[in-house]
């Protein structure tokens, strides 16, 4: 199964990379009680770095609303009082894409369901895994008034 998943992957991505299309996503820093960050890593693309949860945009669909539904999705976990961070834009692989990042809580213990996720695990903000996507940094340590946001995801 992965080997398909991976193919569509990047057969998807380079298809939309080819006709320029726009695409629009959340990203959700999600902390438990004692403050750690909810991190994931995906059993497709970079499968190798944590970062944060997150997906993309239904039609006619809220950010906000977006952002709780894909932590439910990805994870089986429920986002409570998120809270918008910002807005960023990427131009990764030749398109563009619109990240709204959120924060909240979570009470819950996330599950993978194996097909999408590898893992998901809370990680202690002065404890993160070596293998954190460079924007996950970014937005860690702009949330940690550590950096400046600078609008770019």
């Amino acid at each position: 199964m992965r080997p398909l998943i991976d193919l569509a992957y990047r057969l998807r991505r380079r298809a939309m990379a080819l006709v320029g299309w726009r695409t629009r996503g959340v990203k959700v820093m999600a902390f438990d009680g004692d403050g750690a960050v909810l991190l994931v890593r995906h059993r497709y693309g970079r499968s190798d770095l944590w970062m944060l949860p997150g997906g993309g945009i239904a039609r006619r669909e809220a950010p906000a609303a977006a952002a709780v539904r894909e932590i439910g999705e990805e994870t089986g976990c429920v986002l409570r009082d998120a809270a918008a961070i910002g807005t960023f834009v990427a131009w990764a692989e030749g398109r563009r894409d619109t990240v709204h990042l959120f924060r909240g809580t979570i009470a819950d213990v996330p599950r993978v369901d194996g097909v999408e996720l590898a893992e998901a695990r809370f990680f202690a903000l002065d404890a993160l895994p070596e293998a954190l996507s460079p924007a996950t940094r970014r937005r860690i340590d702009e949330v940690q008034g550590r950096r400046v946001a600078d609008g770019r995801w």
